[in-house]
């Protein structure tokens, strides 16, 4: 016990220093609206999974049968091959329960995109941010509401470091990792 006051002592009497002398790196929070454009990201990124999750499903399904289409098969043609296949009354019942989950999912995941697209025109850093190639609003938006304002960076590898995309390597015994 008193070796973790000492401790805490200590932590504090650096944050202390850090602060006096200027150093102390600043701390950002986002506003609420910024907050809610995350959950507006969040959202979109979950229906996206979910309409992988189901395209699988449905992918597995025509595999089951023998057709393998790729992305071919969301196309029309290949959505009437999928609507198509003789399959067991359950696995029929679930094809048409995946089809009607998808058919709901395109719309809101337009409707999202449409929202995304919307918000990220009307800031200026992810209209610049866009201008890169392969980057698009998605993106864009993200970036720009997880760094926050990048003032509080000194340069381009605080900005790495705080993202966690600075690789290290391991090595030991002839391995590296």
């Amino acid at each position: 016990m008193v070796r973790k006051q000492k401790t805490d002592s200590r932590d504090a009497l650096h944050i202390l220093n850090l602060l006096l002398a200027n150093r102390f790196p600043r701390i950002w929070i986002p506003s609420p609206g910024e907050r809610d454009l995350r959950q507006l990201l969040r959202h979109r990124h979950k229906m996206v999974c979910l309409r992988t999750s189901v395209r699988n499903q449905l992918q597995g399904l025509a595999m089951g049968q023998g057709v393998y289409r790729k992305r071919k098969l969301w196309a029309a043609g290949g959505r009437s091959e999928l609507e198509g296949l003789g399959l067991d009354p359950w696995a029929s019942g679930r094809r048409q329960e995946l089809l009607d989950i998808l058919d709901r999912l395109d719309p809101c995941l337009a409707e999202l995109d449409r929202a995304v697209a919307k918000e990220a025109e009307q800031r200026p850093a992810t209209c610049y941010l866009m201008e890169q190639p392969g980057v698009g609003p998605v993106t864009a938006l993200m970036f720009v509401l997880t760094i926050g304002p990048v003032e509080r960076f000194r340069g381009s590898k605080q900005v790495v470091s705080y993202l966690g995309l600075n690789p290290r390597e391991s090595s030991s015994g002839g391995r590296q990792r």
